[in-house]
């Protein structure tokens, strides 16, 4: 055998123990749940998914939408402030979190619309106020142009469903490669976690172990990673949606961080062009999960908009709101 052979050979064999290496098995459902789904967690049947949420405090009705790969407690943060008001309505969407996959892959945008409203229905909202971060908040705007007449007040955080000028982040392209997909289903290591944590930051300093703890739990949660792999394969189902966000004729808040290296400050101003009653605030410093990354700053701006627009003021003009603050 020549030396290259064997240096192939080496390095075929070196490949294969870091791939080994890498791998992370599916974590039981049972033993997540023991250690994330303490009070006031509770579980519900939606069109046939056991689905983890949360129904905290009292008062008009708050719904919040979670990132992908999230999970509802990235709104822990606000809830101390928000509850003393409001009634908050988390929830870890479809293949994510706790809730895990939906047997039937019903993925597709319109698919989750129709699984929020089954949702909110199920817990016998009639109007309320939706928010969302993300993918959630893609969530968000799609189902108040779908459901108006449900949706009082929309508050999009660093929201997607926008069409894009540059390429999703390079940890979210893997899973819309049809054989990288199927890889990183199975090497997910906590560095990989860690550093994809910290890009959704502006300090990634700010990201404690425990953050990213969280994180590994909710990625490996038996199924979610599969979950997340038929999620990116699907394709939305009505992309006429997109040229119906000035039907949006709520309140809107939009609340975007400065840093947001995954989708870009500019669909912050590409949102509030298109939605008619939007205000916009740059959180400055802040990256794609503010609420998550400085909590006290992000809920008092959502506190300050939520009382400005509150039912008594529904009725007045649009231009009593505060100017947007411009990043």
């Amino acid at each position: 055998m020549n030396r290259a052979a064997k240096w192939a050979i080496g390095l075929g064999l070196a490949g294969g123990a870091a791939l080994a290496l890498a791998v992370r098995r599916d974590r039981p459902a049972g033993e997540i749940e023991a250690r994330r789904a303490r009070k006031p967690s509770k579980f519900i049947d939606v069109d046939g998914l056991r689905t983890h949420y949360r129904d905290q405090g009292t008062g008009p009705v708050l719904v919040l939408l979670h990132g992908s790969n999230a999970s509802l407690h990235t709104w822990e943060g606000w809830m101390d402030a928000l509850t003393r008001e409001y009634r908050v309505i988390t929830m870890d969407l479809p293949g994510q979190g706790l809730t895990g996959p939906d047997p039937q892959n019903r993925y597709s945008p319109l698919e989750e619309v129709a699984w929020l409203d089954a949702f909110v229905s199920a817990l016998g909202l009639k109007r309320f106020t939706l928010g969302g971060n993300s993918m959630g908040g893609g969530l968000a705007w799609r189902y108040t142009v779908v459901h108006p007449e449900k949706v009082e007040r929309l508050i999009l955080v660093d929201a997607f469903g926008l069409r894009r000028d540059e390429p999703i982040p390079f940890s979210l392209r893997l899973y819309e490669t049809p054989v990288l997909s199927r890889v990183v289903r199975w090497t997910t290591p906590r560095f990989m976690v860690k550093r994809t944590v910290k890009g959704t930051y502006g300090d990634p300093r700010r990201v404690t172990p425990e953050t990213v703890d969280l994180y590994v739990d909710m990625l490996l949660r038996e199924g979610n990673r599969e979950a997340t792999r038929q999620r990116f394969a699907q394709k939305d189902g009505d992309p006429s949606l997109e040229a119906r966000l000035s039907e949006i004729k709520v309140p809107t808040l939009i609340l975007w961080g400065s840093r947001d290296e995954w989708i870009l400050p500019k669909y912050a101003r590409q949102f509030q062009s298109r939605i008619p009653q939007s205000r916009l605030v740059m959180m400055e410093g802040l990256g794609h999960v503010p609420m998550e990354e400085d909590p006290i700053q992000t809920v008092a701006v959502v506190r300050d908009f939520l009382q400005q627009t509150s039912p008594r003021l529904a009725h007045e003009p649009a231009t009593r709101l505060q100017p947007a603050q411009q990043g």
